[in-house]
């Protein structure tokens, strides 16, 4: 069992890694223009916001907020987020597939041809980035559904601290007597000092 345990451990980095990687690239391509006119000469692309799928760059910006969640949480929600994120990487997918077309009319119709033929459009290499972004993004998601209760969680010594009922312990007070005494302007090594 020890052997499983720590096979499935060592994909933790590599998960991490490639899903923020992906989920961080497919975001920043998400931004830029999936589809722009022809290189003819009298096109030009009036609308600037033609190409562009803005879906993409707003469930990158998820899947990536995942991770960072991913890494802090422990126990079922840990898994809650892991679910989601994978749930993201289809919908990164999917966007990216149906999105090329989507973003070719878009710049299509952006064009304006002056003078001549209807202008073409052509599929920018932001596309193909937003695509392997995409699947590195779901391949490390369904990674994390799968491995995410053996991987490595935060210590709760970083957990919110809570009210405790049992009494503090001696030498902690002792710490905050000498500096509330510092705080009152009193020499805490001074034994006359009342």
């Amino acid at each position: 069992m020890t052997g499983r345990r720590t096979e499935r451990r060592r994909w933790f980095g590599p998960a991490v890694v490639l899903g923020v990687a992906g989920t961080g690239l497919a975001a920043l391509a998400g931004g830029k223009p999936w589809g722009a006119p022809d290189g003819q000469a009298g096109s030009t692309l009036v609308d600037k916001s033609g190409g562009h799928v803005p879906l993409a760059a707003a469930l990158g910006l998820v899947g990536l907020a995942c991770w960072g969640v991913l890494l802090v949480t422990r126990g079922r929600l840990r898994r809650a987020v892991a679910a989601l994120s994978a749930l993201v990487a289809v919908g990164l997918v999917t966007t990216a597939v149906v999105g090329r077309s989507s973003a070719l009319d878009s710049a299509r119709n952006a064009t304006v041809d002056l003078g001549r033929t209807p202008a073409g459009v052509h599929t920018t290499a932001w596309w193909y980035v937003a695509l392997v972004a995409a699947v590195l993004a779901l391949f490390s998601a369904a990674i994390a559904v799968r491995y995410v209760p053996d991987w490595p969680e935060m210590g709760k010594r970083y957990d919110a601290p809570t009210a405790t009922t049992a009494a503090p312990d001696p030498a902690d007070q002792e710490n905050v007597d000498l500096w509330r005494a510092i705080d009152q302007g009193r020499d805490p090594t001074d034994t006359t000092d009342p």
